[in-house]
């Protein structure tokens, strides 16, 4: 269990630290020096953490760092300034799930060690690599703030009528609603396993999980290209 926990905690520094540096870089190669000066422009995990959102992931697989502060008015080019530092994290996410995902297979099924504790972790610490990678990738591109996602339909988009104002306005609350409904629905249905009686309500939460749908059918979609991939490499070369 606490090796577990450690592996977790391990993976997601390596996760945040990735998605959050790729924001800044971006920025930065984009005419905005506002992450260097704020110490965003680092590698060192401590610079990004946002310890809720760190609990967050280790224990659930998604969660969040602190933003990464920019000032689009430096940009060279303004709207495209926006899109590429909105999009950078997730499009590192992915790629660093195509590199731990073969990671993880060389380490589970080649590498093996005298000690089996060293061996499960190593399983374990590579596994939570590409999986919080992936589940990361999906959860920042919901389009709703703070999230990338959100940040990409600001960039992108001119129009700022109602339907704007109001995801802008309540966004947050909507996204902490759909956080909340998806831990008692898992945490319900758990439940149900020892407790029959709560068929009924572990039902009707499942139904209006709307996140635990995006993170399992959109991280299976954009993830199974690079699993089969690697898979074919590895068992049928």
């Amino acid at each position: 269990m606490i090796l577990s926990l450690v592996a977790s905690f391990l993976a997601v520094a390596i996760v945040l630290t990735l998605h959050e540096f790729s924001h800044a870089y971006v920025a930065y190669k984009c005419g905005d020096p506002t992450p260097k000066w704020n110490g965003r422009l680092t590698l060192n995990p401590f610079a990004h953490f946002d310890v809720l959102g760190l609990i967050l992931f280790a224990f659930a697989g998604f969660g969040w760092a602190k933003p990464v502060p920019i000032n689009p008015n430096n940009f060279r080019h303004y709207k495209s300034g926006l899109a590429f530092t909105a999009v950078a994290g997730v499009v590192m996410n992915y790629l660093s799930v195509i590199v731990f995902y073969p990671l993880f297979l060389l380490v589970t099924y080649y590498v093996h060690t005298p000690f089996a504790l060293l061996n499960s972790f190593l399983s374990e610490f590579t596994c939570y690599l590409w999986l919080y990678s992936l589940s990361f990738c999906v959860f920042n591109l919901i389009p709703l703030p703070p999230l990338d996602g959100w940040r990409l339909v600001e960039a992108l988009n001119r129009r700022r009528g109602k339907v704007f104002r109001f995801f802008q306005r309540y966004g947050g609350i909507i996204l902490i609603i759909l956080i909340g409904i998806h831990f008692l629905a898992s945490y319900i249905g758990d439940l149900a396993l020892s407790y029959p009686s709560l068929d009924i309500a572990a039902m009707i939460f499942g139904y209006i999980d709307i996140l635990g749908y995006i993170m399992t059918y959109v991280t299976n979609w954009i993830g199974w290209p690079i699993m089969r991939l690697w898979e074919l490499i590895f068992f049928h070369a």
